[in-house]
């Protein structure tokens, strides 16, 4: 009992000194994993990966990559300018590469590394398509979703131990871990998930505005993305990320209020 009181109240200090407040979703944040350590490992699994796989260099493509990833990043810093949160991209180390790959994907590993497959960029059709992909990856950094992921994997795992240790009879603990794991994950991770897709969406379709990218452009590619599946996902409450329809309805509702905001950047019109 002991021990069981010790791991809960590990648990409940960790939850209180173990969060930031993002200033781009306003949002205190679980931080339980510190940048320090998390970007050092984010950088040299990229680098691991770049290593393993065919990256493409020189073409148009890679260079629209590069070009794009360049100016969302500058409208990161504009934005944080403007909200005096000078600094708040002091360890990030951007670099942008389009990996030689079928896969319909991009992603952004905590500190700024992308990578966009080649897969993808039929379905971007454009490098104001290219600017809506890159602007929900890069969100995804900003915000500092994977951190906050790693946190709350480590606070599932806490209450997972609590419970075997709080249990001592066998066939009760079998029954928690069974629920535990099953009502864990779709009842906090795979929602905490899904509003990280949320706010990456609506934080990429901002940096895609001041950048000078069209907004509107955002429920277009998703309304590509959604022909490209087919149709087929899982119901919404079992997947990681929000059904196509509830974001193609967001980004359509945030386009305008977007393009005002990027009016106080001086953006007047749009690619």
């Amino acid at each position: 009992m002991k021990l069981k009181h010790i791991t809960l109240t590990l648990g409940l200090s960790l939850l209180l000194v173990a969060c930031a407040t993002n200033p781009f979703t306003h949002k205190k944040t679980l931080a339980l994993v510190p940048n320090s350590q998390l970007f050092p490992t984010a950088f040299a699994q990229y680098n691991q990966f770049l290593n393993q796989n065919k990256v493409v260099k020189g073409t148009k493509d890679a260079q629209m990559i590069t070009r794009v990833g360049q100016r969302i990043a500058v409208a990161a810093e504009r934005y944080l300018n403007a909200n005096n949160k000078q600094g708040y991209l002091k360890d990030y180390k951007w670099e942008y590469h389009l990996v030689d790959d079928k896969t319909v994907n991009a992603w952004c590993m905590p500190g700024g590394k992308i990578v966009f497959y080649t897969g993808i960029l039929p379905i971007a059709q454009s490098e104001t398509g290219v600017a809506a992909i890159m602007g929900h990856e890069v969100a995804h950094a900003l915000a500092n979703h994977g951190q906050q992921r790693m946190s709350a994997g480590m606070i599932q795992q806490i209450g997972a131990v609590a419970g075997n240790i709080a249990i001592k009879d066998a066939q009760k603990r079998n029954m928690f871990n069974q629920a535990y794991g099953i009502g864990s994950q779709v009842g906090v991770m795979l929602p905490f998930s899904r509003s990280h897709e949320t706010e990456a969406d609506k934080i990429g379709l901002l940096l895609m505005a001041i950048a000078g990218y069209n907004p509107d452009e955002g429920a277009q590619l998703w309304k590509r993305m959604k022909a490209n599946s087919g149709g087929q996902a899982p119901p919404e409450m079992l997947s990681t990320h929000p059904s196509n329809d509830t974001r193609i309805a967001n980004l359509t509702k945030w386009a305008p209020e977007m393009k005002a905001e990027a009016r106080k950047y001086g953006v007047t019109s749009f690619k």
